[in-house]
């Protein structure tokens, strides 16, 4: 079974404050008569579901195009919080989705993926743009960093507070080199493990890419 977690793009779609919302501009059209139909797309390159390159938030970081892809795709795990809004998810709030009790109930623990994708519940329609939506605790960051995570995802436009201007969660992947997804569609997506495919184009020079991402169940 696939769950796809990439919001529809088009003109409603919303964007951070400021940046520049998907345009389709038509330039040859079947319907004037023309041999095919031809768009242009304008838009910001943090669009919907998407992939931030480490050079969108630290000097001399590397473009998106430089990342492995290994990030974005193999095991997974999503896990869910009920996180207040403006607030920052601690390691506390997700710690017992993080060591779960196998299913076959020798009680064995299941062994932490490389990748977790972090439902908050706090950004719910991608259409309306909300400035209240939680971010992640730095400290979780380098938590699953030493547990060898190596993407991070969230349901919400940033890893960060809206407020934020020093970017903590930001920095701690960056120390940690790991990967980060935003603007995930997780509302219909039960806890537990998946493969997750969420590949950014190759935008040579690019501080982010959309993705086309989506969760396969493992049985």
């Amino acid at each position: 079974m696939l769950y796809d977690l990439t919001p529809p793009i088009s003109a409603q779609l919303a964007v951070w404050p400021g940046d520049t919302p998907p345009r389709r501009e038509v330039l040859l059209d079947l319907a004037r008569g023309d041999s095919v139909t031809l768009s242009t797309l304008h838009a910001t390159v943090h669009l919907g579901a998407h992939a931030d390159g480490p050079n969108h938030y630290a000097v001399n970081g590397s473009d998106i195009a430089s990342r492995s892809l290994g990030f974005y795709l193999g095991p997974c795990r999503v896990v869910r919080t009920l996180a207040a809004k403006r607030s920052r998810v601690e390691l506390a709030d997700i710690a017992s989705q993080l060591d779960p009790t196998d299913e076959s109930g020798a009680g064995d623990r299941r062994p932490l993926p490389p990748r977790v994708l972090i439902a908050t519940g706090t950004s719910p329609d991608p259409i309306h743009f909300c400035e209240d939506f939680a971010g992640l605790d730095p400290d979780l960051v380098d938590a699953l960093a030493a547990r060898g995570v190596i993407t991070i995802g969230i349901d919400t436009p940033s890893v960060d507070l809206f407020e934020s201007k020093d970017l903590p969660a930001h920095q701690a992947f960056h120390r940690n080199d790991m990967a980060i997804l935003e603007g995930l569609d997780l509302h219909a997506v039960p806890e537990g493990d998946y493969e997750l495919i969420a590949l950014p184009l190759p935008l040579m020079g690019f501080d982010a890419s959309p993705v086309r991402a989506i969760l396969r169940t493992l049985d």
